[in-house]
């Protein structure tokens, strides 16, 4: 019988599903999901192939698990910067903020495009943890709207159009030219739905 980990048989099952999402995503961000396998990931976290199969049948579920664990700290993450903020259009600030702090592991890994490499139904469990942070911009705009703080317009194709431009932005990690790019992106994101905000300084 494997040693257990931690105090209890629940803690082990925790702490190796932790162990398995860091190699996954560190494996990602060097190779891409589709040059790694399942005995790849169980050596990086220093786990038996086996173990893994208790977790994951394999390395999609693998990949669903580890992306339902990271929507659900950040979507819980997000919702508690947001709680104190009333007015819309710090709402949507603060939303860019926490955007640019995710990692793009999904979007700048090496190799192909993982919705290239996914089965059907994988790529719809995928789709619909996204679905649950666009409900959040969803409602920052559609909040703005009612408020007065930005024009009429169409929210679903606003949300796609923001998030299209967060995902794929690089941010910088010189801190002054971090919040730099941040500052930018605020501003253009803010224009772009009508807020009326000062436009930023031209860089020199």
């Amino acid at each position: 019988m494997p040693k257990i980990i931690g105090g209890s048989l629940h803690e082990h099952r925790a702490q190796t599903r932790q162990k398995l999402f860091a190699a996954l995503s560190t494996l990602m961000t060097d190779r891409g999901f589709d040059a790694i396998s399942l005995a790849d990931i169980a050596a990086a976290a220093g786990v038996g192939r086996t173990a893994v199969y208790n977790h994951f049948p394999d390395k999609e579920a693998l990949l669903l698990g580890f992306i339902t664990h990271e929507t659900e700290q950040y979507v819980g993450t997000l919702e508690r910067a947001l709680e104190d903020v009333d007015d819309p259009v710090e709402q949507l600030r603060t939303y860019i903020r926490q955007q640019a702090q995710l990692k793009r592991v999904f979007h700048l890994a090496p190799g192909p495009d993982l919705r290239t490499v996914l089965s059907r139904t994988t790529r719809q469990r995928l789709r619909e943890h996204a679905e649950l942070v666009e409900a959040i911009l969803r409602r920052i705009v559609g909040s703005g709207i009612e408020a007065g703080e930005f024009p009429a317009q169409d929210i679903d194709t606003t949300v796609q159009l923001v998030n299209a431009c967060l995902s794929g932005r690089l941010v910088p990690d010189d801190p002054a030219a971090r919040e730099q790019a941040i500052e930018a992106t605020e501003a253009f994101v803010l224009r772009a739905v009508g807020a009326d905000v000062p436009s930023p300084a031209l860089s020199r």
